[in-house]
């Protein structure tokens, strides 16, 4: 019986890695695929990143569409790429094709941290499941054609939660401190993110009621993260004599007051004003003057926006089908549309870790409720919603296969009861 057992684990586990090899075969398959067989377009913001890592490599300045020292944009995909530029002489040699290469494998090893985030939150069954669904998402495979943060940006976000989950797990300052480091890689490449550190020890907190670990926990992570950032916090104090932690960009913000991005609405003279006055300005007369255009864009209006589509890159053609049409499209509509019940299913057992996804996903979609709305605003998200898609969708199966089972044996045994006892 021991001998059946062992073998019967040894093939089921035999069969897992071989399941697990073929996705991850496939995953590399199309991203290189992908890579090789169309044209990549190259994005405005793209072409201003080009121009900002050639100066500071060339004159040691460091500005974003500007030739004076400035804090527009954090520093950590210019970083990323000037380190690449480098590395293949850019003077001699075009350094995108080898940047898209090098997010080929960044892509690979955060499918890898998708994979690991979703087997220590959900078990075998739903990371697998997750695993191979993003394999084929679709924008996981078109980011890599684009000189673009998002890549980078997923891969420090699930970098994050999978040290940040082990630091809750273990309780070490030690893995605090990595997720804190974590965190200020994030921040270095989206500044966004920097928000997310009170809200998750705030949800630590309400699972544990232990104040004073949490304290420490938070404490370490906050040192990681402040480690991290305080070259470019001390670079900006000492060449711009301000302290700013993340970055000076305002466009993104005041381009948000623009309802359903009509640009020349008229709502207020802009001549004379520095962009934030403008946007303070609309923002001021927009929800006093136009108050219900302003509320439904700030609500569904940019939550169509930013989750209506899939993040197609920078684009590139002929058009690269991942999934045969119109399947890639319908993939993303079910995930989004399926993650309010998702939501729902992981709030009825809140004092979980799969919680904590939900928790990011809400808070970093209410942030982005404050800036312009882009499709490329939901591809961080997509993990998580991923996963908590999976999660529910398998416990929902698992809820109806065991109310249809005992259902069965009711009546099985009413039935045996019946004939035991000579009753038709």
């Amino acid at each position: 019986m021991y001998t059946i057992t062992s073998k019967w684990f040894a093939h089921k586990k035999t069969l897992l890695i071989t399941i697990f090899v073929l996705i991850f075969a496939l995953a590399a398959y199309v991203r290189l695929d992908f890579l090789l067989s169309v044209n990549h377009k190259v994005s405005h913001d793209t072409l201003n990143y080009d121009i900002m890592v050639r100066q500071l490599l060339e004159k040691g300045i460091y500005a974003y569409k500007d030739t004076q020292s400035n804090a527009q944009v954090t520093p950590g995909y210019p970083l990323f790429m000037a380190a690449i530029y480098k590395l293949v002489d850019y003077q001699h040699h075009d350094p995108f094709p080898y940047i898209r290469y090098i997010q080929v494998v960044i892509s690979l090893v955060t499918l890898w941290l998708i994979y690991s985030v979703a087997r220590k939150l959900s078990g075998r069954t739903v990371s697998m499941i997750v695993l191979l669904i993003s394999s084929v998402y679709p924008p996981f495979i078109w980011s890599n054609g684009a000189v673009l943060t998002e890549t980078l940006a997923c891969f420090f976000l699930m970098l994050y939660i999978r040290l940040q989950l082990e630091a809750f797990e273990r309780r070490t300052r030690t893995l605090a401190l990595l997720s804190g480091a974590a965190m200020g890689l994030l921040v270095l490449t989206r500044p966004e993110f920097l928000i997310l550190i009170a809200p998750v020890y705030g949800l630590y907190w309400l699972w544990k009621k232990e104040f004073r670990l949490t304290l420490k926990l938070l404490l370490f992570t906050c040192i990681g993260t402040g480690i991290v950032l305080a070259p470019w916090v001390i670079r900006n104090i000492v060449t711009l004599h301000e302290v700013v932690i993340a970055s000076t960009q305002v466009n993104p913000f005041a381009a948000g007051t623009y309802p359903d991005k009509n640009y020349n609405d008229g709502l207020v003279d802009r001549h004379g004003k520095t962009q934030m006055e403008v946007a303070k300005e609309r923002l001021k007369i927009g929800f006093t003057q136009h108050t219900w255009q302003f509320v439904k864009w700030y609500t569904v209006g940019k939550l169509k926006y930013i989750y209506s589509n899939m993040y197609f890159g920078s684009g590139h053609s002929p058009l690269y089908r991942v999934l045969p049409s119109p399947l890639g499209s319908l993939l993303h509509v079910a995930l989004v549309w399926f993650c309010p019940v998702a939501l729902v299913a992981s709030l009825r057992k809140w004092k979980q870790p799969l919680t904590l996804m939900m928790l990011i996903v809400a808070v970093m979609t209410v942030t982005r409720l404050a800036f312009v709305p882009e499709f490329r605003y939901n591809y961080t998200a997509m993990p998580l919603i991923i996963m908590l898609d999976a999660a529910a969708g398998i416990a929902i199966l698992r809820w109806a296969w065991q109310k249809w089972t005992r259902s069965s044996n009711s009546r099985k045994g009413a039935v045996t009861y019946a004939e035991s006892t000579g009753k038709s």
